[in-house]
């Protein structure tokens, strides 16, 4: 596994945000409350702490194109994942996806520098490892260690930074992609990948993904469980950063971040300031769609 180096300073250390979905209103005023908050990583004001963003960036919010427009404009203080939202993005520009009856993609697509704005997109990673700290949209498969999750994801990433992008980008969506070998290969090797990382949610000991519970915990099928409670999962002992799952609410764990609080539907985008003590880890949250924040949900248990 990658060596884990500890954060130099606390005033360093990465502010990590949940699911965007194109709900730039939100992402301002979250953004406003961090940096009154937050001391500036150099102690003087002049350098804002590092921003890492879950995945969904765009879609299904009010707006897309702002939304990512914004996060351009941050620069070098953005690190943001790929979330299933950002690929169906991708696979609409590419031709391989149609538009759905709930989408708020044709901003961007109709965008003059439209291009530009998807050159970034693909451009983002699908995991993120810094500090002992794991960023990803979804889950990561009870079999993968950080090493081997980076691994996988670069595979992905490649195709999508590629020249022919679009041709890639389709290879990702239908068909088999539901359980890792490490000897897959082809178009199946990479959906499994990419349903990995952004779309998975249960899986069984064996790391077979399911589709139909989407739910909170109570809706996992007979045999399924929250990848993150699969025992002997080998990202156990790094910190893991991740959205995507609305139903679940928050999670705060010592080694577990779940930051998608519903912002599209109108509970609260939420962000946590990854200290490297993991009792130091303060909450920023904003309402969404003008409606009250709700408290901070939490698991019963937390881990080691």
């Amino acid at each position: 596994m990658s060596p884990i180096s500890p954060l130099s300073d606390a005033a360093s250390s990465p502010v990590a945000i949940g699911d965007l979905q194109g709900c730039r209103d939100a992402l301002d005023r979250l953004l406003e409350k961090i940096d009154r908050d937050v001391p500036a990583s150099d102690g003087q004001g002049r350098a804002p702490a590092p921003l890492w963003f879950a995945g969904d960036l765009v879609n299904r919010g009010p707006d897309s194109l702002g939304t990512l427009r914004r996060l351009i404009g941050l620069g070098e203080r953005v690190t943001a994942v790929l979330g299933n939202h950002d690929l169906h993005l991708l696979g609409v520009a590419a031709g391989a996806r149609a538009l759905k009856k709930n989408d708020t993609l044709s901003d961007i697509l109709e965008a003059p520098d439209a291009e530009a704005l998807l050159d970034w997109v693909r451009h983002r990673p699908l995991a993120h490892f810094a500090d002992g700290m794991l960023m990803v949209h979804a889950g990561v498969l009870p079999q993968w260690d950080v090493d081997e999750t980076l691994a996988r994801a670069r595979e992905v990433e490649s195709g999508l930074r590629s020249d022919d992008w679009r041709a890639f980008v389709a290879r990702l969506f239908g068909g088999d992609g539901t359980a890792w070998q490490a000897d897959l290969t082809g178009d199946t090797r990479l959906r499994v990948i990419a349903n990995a990382l952004t779309r998975l949610r249960f899986c069984n000991a064996d790391g077979v993904m399911e589709w139909k519970a989407n739910g909170g915990l109570d809706s996992a099928l007979p045999g399924f469980m929250p990848w993150f409670d699969v025992p002997g999962r080998r990202t156990a002992d790094v910190t893991v950063v991740f959205g995507h799952w609305a139903a679940l609410g928050l999670i705060r764990r010592d080694r577990l971040h779940g930051l998608d609080s519903g912002c599209v539907w109108g509970n609260a985008l939420s962000a946590i300031r990854l200290t490297p003590d993991p009792g130091t880890r303060e909450l920023f949250q904003v309402p969404c769609a003008k409606r009250p924040v709700p408290a901070p949900v939490a698991l019963s248990h937390r881990s080691p």
